[in-house]
């Protein structure tokens, strides 16, 4: 059995989950800005529900709701939730991206995704996990149309992607009017490649801001930027 991750203001039951706890989750749920005090946050693909309670932590949002279709991640969503300080505060919708985005009048703040993104064409044997980590479960384009109709006026939307699909994923958002604001490349260590790009978009046109995070120097020799980001919440940190 998976055990629980505890961080410093909540614990994330995670037994159900094909998706765990993982470094991207909370990169992206640390960094996702909040400059424009959002009043509404949705959690895209919410897993664990980890991202939407970081944001619970991390601001007065009143309204955070997140969205989830894999029946046993559903499940662990909401008791994660329930068993968090900021309970009143956090929903989750058992939806597809799809049915949420036609059906929900309401515009968000924020929106934030750590999208499933595996498109190489290997299956394991676990169809949960596949479902969670195949990019044919929320197709890229997919997940930027929805956002777009999902977002407010002066929203911003956030999510982590392999670095490989950054320059795809800003041409699909340009598509729809989304502009890229902050771009973050993270790399495992100083002499690996640029593995993920985190961005943040809106309907603003800005100049784009983009910097680098390396995670480690060795083994658990963590960066000072990255343990400036993630000490929030990680124990030990």
């Amino acid at each position: 059995m998976t055990k629980p991750f505890n961080f410093k203001q909540f614990t994330i039951a995670q037994d159900q989950c094909a998706m765990k706890v993982g470094t991207d989750g909370v990169l992206l749920g640390a960094w996702a800005t909040l400059n424009h005090f959002p009043f509404s946050i949705l959690d895209i693909g919410a897993g664990t529900g980890l991202i939407a309670l970081m944001s619970a932590q991390r601001s007065n949002a009143e309204l955070i709701d997140a969205l989830e279709i894999d029946d046993a991640a559903y499940e662990q969503c909401v008791a994660n939730f329930e068993n968090s300080p900021w309970a009143d505060r956090l929903f989750c919708y058992h939806a597809s991206l799809e049915e949420f985005a036609d059906e929900i009048d309401d515009k968000y703040d924020l929106i934030i995704s750590n999208p499933p993104f595996y498109s190489e064409d290997y299956k394991s044997e676990n169809q949960q996990r596949d479902l969670a980590r195949f990019a044919d479960a929320m197709p890229f384009d997919h997940l930027v149309d929805s956002a777009s109709k999902l977002l407010s006026e002066n929203g911003k939307f956030t999510v982590i992607i392999p670095f490989k699909e950054e320059q795809r994923f800003i041409n699909l958002s340009k598509n729809i009017q989304l502009l890229p604001n902050r771009i973050l490349r993270v790399k495992g260590n100083p002499k690996s490649e640029i593995k993920r790009s985190l961005i943040e978009f809106s309907f603003s046109k800005t100049s784009t801001e983009i910097e680098e995070l390396i995670i480690e120097t060795g083994r658990h020799d963590f960066t000072q930027d990255y343990i400036n980001l993630t000490k929030d919440f990680y124990l030990k940190m």
